[in-house]
């Protein structure tokens, strides 16, 4: 039986564990077997409900699910072992392996709106809406909820995909841009946006804001 992580790119993998701790210190990952000879997917959720995943190298130990922090410290430790199973703890479905690109959005875009609904809460935070005080709580989540982007396919004109802004804020916040573009990808009810170090998913539904916000050009 299998004992250890098997991951081989601890900078990689150490990375994304580090900043998945600091959004949130009890977090778990999800090791899962990815396409491709010694290539592993991590998993995560963040607290504003987007999946977030980075596929590194070396060979997981199947489908199983740990404490980030706990990862972390063993591959910081440059030790193998695979840290307590913690699989009856992941309870979130993950989006079907296919999906399909819609849009290409230039990485600068994407930075332009995280950093405009950053400045919109802190804005708000100091001087309310409208001259009237909102909780940061709620300002965050409207905020989240904001539909950011809207990419209308070509071989589904009548069917726009809404890119909300909790999307965004995974994306940036888990170090996944880079100079590249940014993959808007739809894969059922999911929508993803998927950057050169990694992607974040969220299923579309009725937690999701429907209000369009700021069309994007070419379909």
């Amino acid at each position: 039986m299998t004992t250890g992580h098997g991951l081989d790119g601890a900078a990689d993998a150490g990375a994304f564990l580090a900043r998945l701790v600091r959004l949130d210190p009890a977090a778990l990952v999800r090791l899962r077997p990815a396409p491709g000879a010694g290539r592993t997917a991590l998993w995560a959720r963040l607290p504003w409900g987007v999946l977030v995943v980075r596929t590194v190298t070396g060979t997981a130990p199947g489908d199983v699910t740990v404490t980030a922090g706990e990862l972390l410290a063993e591959l910081a430790a440059g030790r193998a072992a695979l840290p307590r199973r913690r699989d009856d703890g992941w309870r979130w479905p993950l989006p079907p392996p296919t999906s399909r690109a819609v849009e290409a959005l230039p990485a600068e875009d994407v930075r332009r709106i995280a950093a405009a609904a950053a400045g919109t809460l802190r804005e708000a935070a100091a001087h309310g809406v409208a001259g009237r005080a909102v909780g940061q709580r709620a300002l965050r989540d409207a905020l989240l909820d904001h539909v950011a982007v809207v990419v209308t396919p070509d071989d589904a004109p009548n069917v726009p995909v809404e890119v909300p802004q909790r999307l965004i804020q995974g994306l940036v916040r888990m170090g996944f841009l880079g100079s590249g573009d940014v993959q808007v990808r739809v894969a059922g009810r999911w929508v993803g946006l998927i950057g050169p170090y990694g992607g974040a998913w969220s299923r579309k539904g009725a937690e999701l804001a429907l209000t369009p916000a700021i069309p994007h050009p070419n379909g």
